[in-house]
C-alpha cells in the first residue's frame, strides 16, 4: 500500500481544514508541499519514492487535452467533463475536469485524491497527479483505451460485443478483486459506495479498473457500519443504505452482485416497464432461476457461446450478494473465491438458496424506491435502530 508520512493527518483532514481556513488559498502551494521533502521537491526525487503521483503544471495539461478541445473529450458527468490527453513524454493520461467549484466539488476532490493517494492495486484506476488551483480542480489518471464497462453493455461499442464469456468472467473477478483490496487490504477500510458499470474501466487488455472514489468512505477499525446521507445510483443500491442509510462493506457487496447480473446479461439494473413501472434486474431474473432456464439470462449477443456451469454459478454467486438481508451476503473476499472456483465449498454455499426465491420471488412489487426489493421485516426493524 501507498502511504506517505505526510498522512499522519489525512490528506483529506488536511484539505477540509484548509477549505474551512481560506477558501481562496493557493492549492498549487499545497500539492507541491506533499511531494517536497526537506529542500528539494524536483520531479526526479519525486518518482524515486513510493508516491504514484506527478505533480502537474497547468500548462502541461492544457497542452496535453488540446486546451480541452471538445474533440478529446471523452466522457461526462454529473462532475464534469474526462478528457484524453497526450503527454509531451508521449504518455496517454485521461483528466477529470470538475464542472463547477462548490461545496460538494470540493469535498469530491478532496476524498478521490485522498483515496486514490492511499491506494494501489492492478484493479484500481491508477492516479497520475492532480492539479488544483484557482476554480481549476483537475485529476490526471491513467488512460484506459477499452473505456468503461457501461459502453459495451449498453453503450456505442454493445453492438461490436467485444466482451466474449471468458472477458465478461475475467472482468467480474477483476472488479471483485479491487473491491476486495479496498474492503480488506486497505488500511483503514474503504466502501466505495458507487459501484456500477460505468464506474470499472478496462485497460488496454480489458483488464477491470474499479474508478471514481468521490463518494468513497474510510471506516476505522471496528466500526461495522455506518449512518450517512444516501449517494450512489438507482438500481445499484442496498435497500438497507437506500432506505435509512446504513452503509457498510455489505453494501458495496450488493452493488457488485447488480453489476455481475448485468454483466452476465447486459440488461440495465432498473428496467422501464410499459404504464412507468420499473423492474430491477432481480425481478427480472428470479422467473428463469426458479425454472432453471438460465440460458435465458445470458446475453443474446454471446448466440450461445458461454460455459453453462459457469453461467449458473455466477448467477447464483450474484443472488447471494443481492439477498436482501445485509448478515446473509457474503464478503467480497468469498465472492472472489466462488467466481475463480478455488474452493470446494461454492457448490454447497451457493447452488441451495432457490427455497429463498420461491418464497420471495413472485410477492415482489415495485416500491417507492423505484426496483428495490424491501428488506424483510424482523431485519428491517433491526437496521431501524
Amino acid at each position: 500500500m501507498y502511504a506517505s508520512s505526510c498522512f499522519h493527518t489525512t490528506f483529506l483532514g488536511y484539505l477540509l481544514s484548509s477549505l474551512q481556513a481560506a477558501k481562496t488559498m493557493n492549492w498549487r502551494r499545497l500539492c507541491c508541499c506533499i511531494y517536497q521533502e526537506k529542500e528539494d521537491g524536483n520531479k526526479e526525487n519525486n518518482k524515486s519514492r513510493d508516491y504514484p503521483w506527478e505533480i502537474y503544471t497547468l500548462k502541461e495539461i492544457l497542452h496535453a487535452t488540446n486546451n480541452f478541445h471538445n474533440d478529446n473529450k471523452i466522457g461526462e458527468g454529473g462532475f464534469g467533463s474526462v478528457y484524453w490527453g497526450r503527454t509531451s513524454k508521449g504518455v496517454e493520461i485521461a483528466v477529470k475536469r470538475l464542472k463547477a467549484m462548490s461545496a460538494k466539488a470540493e469535498m469530491e476532490f478532496a476524498v478521490e485524491v485522498e483515496i486514490l493517494g492511499r491506494v494501489r492495486h492492478k484493479n484500481l484506476l491508477g492516479l497520475r497527479g492532480f492539479y488544483a488551483s484557482g476554480d481549476e480542480r483537475l485529476i490526471v489518471y491513467d488512460y484506459m483505451p477499452n473505456h468503461c464497462l457501461i459502453t459495451h453493455l449498453h453503450g456505442q461499442l454493445a453492438a461490436d460485443c467485444l466482451l466474449d464469456w471468458p472477458r465478461r468472467m475475467s472482468i467480474a473477478i477483476g472488479a471483485a478483486e479491487g473491491l476486495a483490496y479496498l474492503h480488506h487490504e486497505a488500511n483503514p477500510h474503504i466502501i466505495h459506495r458507487d459501484i456500477k458499470a460505468s464506474n470499472v474501466l478496462l485497460d488496454a487488455n480489458f483488464q477491470a479498473k474499479v474508478a471514481d472514489f468521490g463518494f468513497a468512505k474510510l471506516i476505522p477499525d471496528g466500526v461495522t457500519h455506518m449512518t450517512t446521507r444516501v449517494k450512489g445510483t438507482l438500481g445499484y443500491l442496498a435497500p438497507e443504505y437506500a432506505m435509512w442509510g446504513k452503509v457498510s462493506e455489505s453494501c458495496d457487496v450488493y452493488s457488485f452482485g447488480i453489476l455481475l447480473l448485468e454483466i452476465i446479461s447486459a440488461k440495465k439494473p432498473l428496467e422501464k416497464l410499459p404504464g412507468g413501472v420499473k423492474r430491477d434486474i432481480v425481478q427480472w431474473i428470479t422467473p428463469y432461476v426458479q425454472k432453471d432456464a438460465f440460458d435465458h439470462i445470458a446475453d443474446p449477443r454471446l448466440k450461445g457461446k458461454f460455459d453453462r456451469a459457469e453461467l449458473k454459478s455466477a448467477v447464483m454467486v450474484a443472488l447471494k450478494c443481492t439477498d436482501s438481508n445485509p448478515e446473509i451476503r457474503p464478503s467480497i473476499l468469498e465472492v472472489v473465491e466462488w467466481l475463480k472456483g478455488s474452493v470446494g465449498r461454492r457448490r454447497k454455499e451457493v447452488t441451495n438458496i432457490e427455497h429463498m426465491l420461491e418464497e420471495d420471488g413472485d410477492n415482489e412489487t415495485d416500491t417507492d424506491l423505484e426496483g428495490f426489493r424491501m428488506a424483510k421485516s424482523e431485519v428491517r426493524r433491526k437496521w431501524a435502530r
